[in-house]
């Protein structure tokens, strides 16, 4: 599932509560979702969610903020502030 948000939106942050609830602003579009893992491109890059049980809790396309429900594990931020996809091996290797 793809959804590009409002490109105005300049501000970022995320806040993680008891490791069972996030909030992100300064999102841009998510990539894709399922209930281990999600794929975010921010302002400040693409961020890589991975967990159990994670649902979408709320999403507001005009502000850029979205809301993940479930366990969370691991809050990752990928190669590059532009957005970029994260390189793989071979590509790295051969630059």
């Amino acid at each position: 599932m793809e959804s590009n948000f409002d490109s105005n939106v300049i501000s970022h942050s995320v806040k993680i509560l008891e490791r069972s609830n996030i909030f992100i602003t300064g999102t841009k579009k998510v990539n894709s979702f399922n209930e281990n893992e999600f794929s975010i491109q921010s302002v400040m890059g693409n961020i890589l969610i991975k967990g159990s049980g994670l649902e979408l809790i709320k999403l507001d396309t005009n502000e850029g903020n979205i809301c993940i429900k479930g366990k969370i594990n691991n809050v990752q931020y990928l190669e590059g502030i532009d957005g970029d996809k994260e390189q793989g091996f071979f590509s790295k290797l051969f630059k």
